[in-house]
């Protein structure tokens, strides 16, 4: 055999090679057929082709593997079994390997920590993290892309695998990612910061220290939305563990400039800022004041309106944080209309995490003097929270939650012409805190005792039964103590038979 027919025999070896492998990464990218290639031991035909002596085969061979991974844990779990995670994290190790070999290896990394801790873990044992951060230290871009996507995606399923990250010396080297002019690689290297952060206070603390939250602010204004997503989620990941993190992030002066994109196009850069202003009113008053000051309960409020499904759930919970601190704050809320808004949220969700958390904010706003009670009850909120609670198909969260909101609500408010309706609607366990409350204002006020009578209210009251002694049947003799007493024996039950009895037994002079 001659020299040329030899080459000819290599070219055509290496030609199936890599049509065998393109064919394998163009097939992997459709779902419809992972299950065919996986039973067919495509992953042992792959793993070779990994070691192979031509790159663009290398490549082709690690993206078409990232590809089977990514689709779901059974794939991911072939690749670890494989024993194909080593070679990968060797060769991502190595200087002289390609940048898009090294781009393909990330992504498979990424593709198997994604499904679970256990696969993520199976990725750090085999010593990924050592060479994902040499990956970020690279020169080209693309390759820190793809390092810190994996990272993220290791990091983000629990506080045990966040910390080998922290411990991998990553974090440092994000911080300088987000520093970077290429867009793409500021929004993973954010996104790996929140997925690090979210899970204790001190993993926050790491994320702070590194100084991220200024290089964080910087971008809250920038044109791409995408990024201002994942800038504003590690912010509120960072701001909900502590007050001294959340002061941290409100002194990087990101107020006010942050409420503008509260009307940003993109739901999500929405939905996040809203999420980051929660996080941060939760804490004490004095930051709640802070976001009071800068308008950004009515800002919120403004949200609220604009938005729908869960994506105003933030907000709820942001008004009621509020609302929670002070007799001032939860006036504040009242002052912007927030009572309102609120109920019309109340009126408009159909989930009942969402009602839930209104019924809460309602609660957090009423329950501090009469005049909190009066602006939520004037807001016609009595009923719907009642029947929210009455309702069988109301989950366990939403009954207890709208139960203890009308509760907290009603021992405050005074407001007579929402308690009356009551009278005639609610259980007895409620119906108590509706009485007491009528006996407390009708003493004191004669109008509302001459109404009281015109409208049926002391009827009703006559109609109820109580056991002897207890707090019910105390709170109705206070109301009853208020009338004459020919007054309160005419609409009790059964006076006009005693009367019919005297007609029946009188006799005519």
């Amino acid at each position: 055999m001659s020299q040329r027919q030899i080459l000819q025999v290599f070219e055509q070896y290496q030609k199936a090679r890599t049509q065998f492998v393109q064919t394998v990464a163009d097939l992997a990218a459709r779902p419809q057929n992972t299950e065919t290639l996986q039973n067919a031991g495509v992953m042992s035909l792959l793993r070779p082709l990994l070691l192979d002596a031509v790159p663009t085969i290398q490549q082709t061979a690690a993206l078409a593997l990232g590809r089977l991974a990514n689709y779901n844990d059974d794939l991911a779990e072939a690749v670890v079994k494989g024993d194909i995670l080593p070679q990968l994290v060797y060769s991502l190790a190595e200087q002289n390997t390609q940048r898009f070999y090294k781009k393909a290896a990330a992504f498979v990394l990424r593709a198997v920590a994604k499904h679970s801790p256990e696969l993520a873990q199976a990725v750090v044992d085999c010593g990924a993290l050592d060479a994902l951060v040499i990956s970020l230290e690279e020169f080209d871009p693309g390759v820190k892309e793809a390092a810190a996507w994996a990272i993220s995606y290791i990091a983000r399923h629990n506080a045990q695998l966040s910390q080998a990250v922290v411990d991998a010396g990553v974090v440092p080297l994000l911080v300088l990612c987000i520093q970077e002019p290429e867009i793409a690689l500021k929004r993973v290297a954010a996104s790996a910061l929140s997925d690090i952060a979210k899970h204790s206070p001190e993993l926050a603390q790491t994320v702070v220290d590194t100084g991220a939250i200024a290089h964080l602010a910087q971008m809250i204004l920038n044109p791409d939305a995408k990024l201002k997503r994942q800038v504003f989620s590690a912010l509120s990941q960072i701001a909900k563990h502590s007050v001294d993190v959340a002061e941290m992030v409100v002194e990087a002066e990101i107020f006010p400039a942050t409420l503008v994109c509260l009307k940003d196009p993109d739901e999500y850069v929405r939905k996040n800022v809203a999420t980051l202003i929660r996080e941060i009113t939760k804490h004490t008053p004095e930051l709640s004041q802070i976001i009071v000051n800068v308008g950004g309960v009515a800002a919120v409020i403004d949200y609220l309106g604009d938005s729908k499904g869960n994506v105003r759930l933030p907000g709820i919970m942001m008004l009621g944080y509020v609302a929670t601190h002070s007799e001032n704050l939860a006036m504040a809320v009242i002052v912007s209309k927030g009572v309102s808004q609120l109920a019309i949220c109340l009126e408009e969700e159909q989930e009942d995490h969402i009602k839930a958390a209104t019924a809460w904010a309602f609660g957090q706003i009423g329950r501090h003097t009469p005049e909190h009670a009066k602006a939520v009850a004037v807001a016609n909120v009595f009923p719907k929270l009642l029947n929210l609670y009455l309702d069988t198909e109301s989950s366990e969260d939403l009954q207890a939650k709208a139960k203890k909101a009308l509760k907290s609500i009603l021992q405050k408010c005074t407001y007579l012409p929402a308690l009356e309706p009551l009278l005639y609607e609610a259980p007895s366990n409620i119906l108590k805190h509706v009485i007491c409350q009528f006996s407390k204002v009708l003493p004191h006020d004669s109008k509302a005792r001459r109404l009281f009578v015109t409208s049926g209210g002391l009827k009703k009251v006559q109609e109820i039964k109580a056991e002897p002694g207890s707090a019910i049947q105390e709170y109705i003799n206070a109301i009853n103590n208020c009338f004459p007493e020919e007054i309160v024996r005419y609409y009790s039950p059964g006076y006009s038979e005693t009367l019919l009895e005297r007609i029946d037994n009188y006799q005519p002079v």
